[in-house]
């Protein structure tokens, strides 16, 4: 017989369908039309990449909306509407973005990185639009030819999201006796007019099995016993000890008004189960994806070879940096902070980091807070000044763990539920990194699915685990702490992408300024402050302020460096937050914690332009730890950078502002 094994190599995703005067890409969903449950929703405000003819694949971030901007919004953008998706590639201007080679349908797809779970759990996304390919590369790198009867076609098809052409084509081609396709189980699509026959939203088609269940085979109709070609493979599969089922499954060719070729009558759909699919936390068994090679190798040539699935090894915590000899470059402190990991209460590692990162003269001191403080002694003359930053970074913490080994967690800062669930997240413990996925809401597959907000959301992540003893042996324990994975990423020009810039920018600009300063301050009285736990309410800059005041030495004025959440995005209303990318630090003269009085605002201004460094000021949302010490007496001066699509994995930011900032902290240390 002629035997075709086929498997899909494509995925879901965009195609830049525009190009704005202000540089920002729009995009349309490739496939058009299909059931993908909360595709678009889950890539707002996430890093993705561009495929480009002439530089291979490009940084950017899609739009998100801001946190801090949303209170007193009554009808914000829905970022499930198409409308309302940009891309952010850090132009200007659309000539700009056509001289980085980007151009109209270039395809856009969501970063990743591929992680391996507890128990042979692997995640990625487009995991499940892979694992066909996998398995026959497997195959074909275990097949034996002279043990094969008739003749073998392996094809790697296109465009399966896209009607199925590939396979239609390679099927008129070949004209097969027998097909094999190896690929995701699909959603049939709901009939028309389900909705008016059932009275209400239109039922939505849903999988019966997780992964870990074995082979799959696909059908359009639900089954019980299995017939034909699938009832053989069936038969094999239990001969060797092989998990085979049934689930439903669209057909392999969809409805069409174009003629379609027929299948051999002996035409079998093999899958595996994949969790969450087509989100970017969705995650096979690999234990599923060595049977199913297994079985397609055992029906080829009577035997196959056998697969090891090793044990995932927990990641490790990134290093700190290497003390520098000279001034690093404010871009180089930027991505070494960007790329610690420390969640509010979590801040060790960031701590380290910054204290590595200062001149070798700085002796700075950690606090019983844990805040890292440099303190320059003055001579009782002049102001107090205090410049505070804040180390930590929003994220969550593992309260319980259940019986079914899911971890519980609580939120450590705010975020907008989209940005985080359906994604991969990571796990940090006493012996490293444990990846793994947060789960979505019950019902996020339905039509009428709204994102719960407040304490109806519940936060759950997946690590593999089968029961709480699993996660015990991983070394998992409850007050571990919990972050999405995170990477500087330059865009174009002088801009850059990641997420925790809300405070690493602030932190940096400090560790800037005490390289641009000297030991001596000429007998003034300077306190740096790398704070903690600022996202849970000014912790650790309350717990600062507190001691300064009881030593009989509170701040005349605090500088409080944080983001300026601003709305130089294309999703945000301009009626606040106005500060614009690339055009200098920003005087914070108003936000939900503080209100800085004029002289003091014209008096930052002035100082600013006196030594020659672009700056703006405004008003916008969010509260700032200079707050903590108004209490004491001290004057709240809050200076901040322009920050897009603030607490998300896709912060956009401008060096330029960051460079400003640093000699602005510099100068207020020198001078103010």
């Amino acid at each position: 017989p002629h035997r075709l094994i086929a498997a899909p190599i494509d995925e879901p995703g965009f195609v830049v369908s525009g190009i704005t005067d202000q540089g920002y890409l729009r995009l349309q969903r490739l496939p058009q039309g299909g059931n993908l449950p909360l595709f678009n929703d889950l890539y707002s405000a996430e890093p993705v990449k561009i495929g480009t003819a002439q530089h291979g694949w490009t940084n950017g971030a899609v739009a998100g909306l801001s946190l801090h901007l949303l209170p007193q919004r009554v009808h914000p953008p829905d970022m499930a509407d198409l409308d309302n998706m940009y891309v952010d590639v850090g132009a200007t201007t659309a000539a700009e973005v056509r001289v980085s080679g980007i151009d109209v349908l270039d395809p856009l797809t969501i970063d990743r990185n591929f992680f391996e779970m507890a128990n042979g759990r692997w995640t990625s996304p487009a995991i499940g639009d892979r694992f066909g390919a996998a398995a026959l590369l497997e195959l074909v790198r275990h097949l034996d030819p002279a043990k094969l009867k008739g003749t073998l076609t392996v094809a790697f098809v296109r465009e399966q999201w896209l009607g199925a052409r590939g396979l239609q084509r390679v099927v008129e081609a070949q004209k097969p006796d027998e097909l094999i396709f190896v690929g995701r189980l699909s959603r049939p699509t709901v009939p028309p007019g389900a909705a008016q026959q059932s009275g209400s939203q239109a039922p939505v088609p849903s999988f019966s099995h997780a992964p870990g269940s074995g082979v799959l085979v696909g059908s359009d109709k639900p089954q019980t016993d299995l017939a034909g070609f699938a009832a053989e493979l069936k038969q094999l599969a239990g001969q060797n000890s092989i998990a085979l089922n049934s689930d439903l499954s669209a057909p392999l060719l969809p409805r069409s008004y174009l003629p379609q070729p027929k299948l051999p009558e002996r035409t079998v759909h093999l899958a595996i189960a994949t969790a969450w699919p087509s989100t970017p936390a969705e995650f096979i068994d690999s234990h599923d994806l060595a049977e199913l090679t297994e079985l397609l190798e055992t029906y080829l040539q009577g035997s196959a070879a056998t697969i090891e699935i090793a044990s995932a090894t927990p990641l490790a915590e990134p290093s700190a940096p290497q003390k520098p000899a000279t001034a690093p470059s404010n871009q180089t402190i930027l991505k070494t902070l960007i790329e610690t990991y420390g969640a509010s209460s979590h801040e060790a590692n960031v701590r380290e980091a910054v204290a590595h990162l200062l001149p070798a003269w700085a002796k700075p001191q950690t606090d019983d807070a844990g805040n890292l403080i440099l303190h320059w002694a003055g001579n009782n003359k002049g102001s107090r000044i205090a410049v505070v930053a804040h180390m930590d970074e929003i994220g969550f913490e593992v309260k319980s763990i259940a019986a079914h080994g899911k971890l519980e967690l609580t939120e450590k800062g705010g975020g907008l539920p989209a940005y985080y669930l359906g994604h991969p997240v990571l796990v940090h413990s006493a012996n490293g990194i444990h990846p793994g996925v947060l789960e979505l809401p019950d019902g996020w597959d339905t039509p009428d699915f709204r994102w719960p907000r407040g304490r109806a959301l519940a936060f759950r992540m997946d690590v593999g685990a089968r029961n709480a003893q699993d996660v015990d042996q991983l070394g998992i324990k409850p007050g571990d702490f919990v972050t999405i994975p995170k990477q500087y990423r330059k865009l174009q020009g002088m801009r850059a992408s990641a997420r925790s810039f809300d405070d690493r920018v602030g932190c940096s600009a400090l560790i800037s300024a005490v390289w641009a300063l000297v030991p001596n301050l000429n007998g003034r009285d300077v306190t740096f402050i790398w704070s903690t736990r600022e996202e849970l309410g000014l912790e650790g800059a309350s717990a600062a302020a507190q001691k300064l005041a009881a030593d009989g030495r509170p701040p005349d004025y605090v500088f409080a460096v944080d983001t300026f959440v601003s709305s130089d995005s294309p999703i945000e209303s301009p009626r606040f937050a106005d500060a614009l990318l690339g055009r200098g630090f920003v005087v914070r003269a108003v936000d939900n914690s503080n209100i800085v009085a004029p002289d003091l605002v014209n008096k930052a201004v002035t100082l600013a332009r006196g030594a020659g460094i672009p700056v703006q000021y405004g008003v916008t949302g969010g509260g700032n730890d200079g707050a903590a010490f108004v209490l004491y007496g001290s004057k709240d001066v809050a200076l901040g950078w322009p920050l897009r699509y603030s607490h998300s994995p896709a912060e956009v930011i401008d060096l330029r502002d960051l460079d400003a900032l640093g000699k602005m902290v510099a100068a207020v240390a020198r001078s103010w």
